[in-house]
C-alpha cells in the first residue's frame, strides 16, 4: 500500500529526536521510494518576508501575510517546496491528490507575495527522503503511523497542535500507543 497524498505520523516512541511528534504529508511513495514534507514545524531563522527579501521578490503589503517557513526535513534544506490547493497550477507543479499540489519553483513565491497565489500553501525548506523499502521498514518497526490527509488539518496554521488532531483522526490516543510490535 502507498501513502500518497496521506499524512504520516510519527509514533509517540520515534526514536529519531528529527521526528518527534511530527507530521509529514507524502508527496510521493512508490516501490522506488518516498518523499514527503514535515507540515508541522516551523524554522525559526527566516520568516517568509526575510526570504523574499533574500531572493529579491517585491512584496505586495496590501495582501501579504508574514507566514512561518516549514522545516520540510533534513535533506537538501536549502531547497524550497510549497506544498498548496491546486488552484494554482503552472510549470513546475506537480499535483499530488486530493485537491493538493507542490511547486518548487520560485514563480509562486512572487504569485504569493503578489496576492494572487493558491489559496492554501505551506511552505518548506528541505524535505524527508526515504530510499526503496525504507519507509515500509520503519512502518512495519513500529516508526510511523498514517491517516488520510484533509485540508483543514494540512493546512492548519496552529502547527503545535497538528500531531495531536493527526492521532486523534485515526482514533488512537497517544498513550495508548507501544513501542512494541506483535504478529498473530
Amino acid at each position: 500500500m502507498y501513502l500518497t497524498g496521506q499524512l504520516l505520523i510519527a509514533m509517540p516512541t520515534m526514536p529519531d529526536p528529527r521526528f518527534e511528534r511530527t507530521v509529514i504529508y507524502m508527496c510521493t511513495h512508490s516501490e522506488d521510494g518516498a518523499m514527503g514534507l514535515v507540515v508541522n514545524k516551523a524554522l525559526e531563522s527566516i520568516s517568509f518576508t526575510e526570504l523574499l527579501e533574500q531572493l529579491e521578490i517585491g512584496l505586495d503589503w496590501s495582501t501579504a501575510g508574514d507566514y512561518p517557513i516549514l522545516s520540510g526535513g533534513p535533506v537538501d534544506a536549502g531547497r524550497g517546496f510549497v506544498l498548496h490547493s491546486d488552484d494554482f497550477m503552472r510549470e513546475g507543479t506537480k499535483a499530488v491528490q486530493d485537491g493538493v499540489a507542490l511547486t518548487w519553483t520560485i514563480d509562486i513565491l512572487r504569485a504569493i507575495a503578489g496576492g494572487t497565489g493558491p489559496r492554501q500553501h505551506l511552505l518548506a525548506l528541505g524535505y524527508t527522503g526515504w530510499g526503496p523499502g525504507q519507509l515500509d521498514a520503519e512502518i512495519q518497526a513500529n516508526g510511523w503511523l498514517h491517516a488520510p490527509a484533509d485540508d483543514s488539518l494540512l493546512f492548519d496554521t496552529d502547527l503545535d497542535a497538528k500531531w495531536e488532531r493527526a492521532i486523534a483522526k485515526i482514533g488512537v490516543s497517544p498513550s495508548m500507543l507501544s513501542a512494541e510490535s506483535g504478529h498473530a
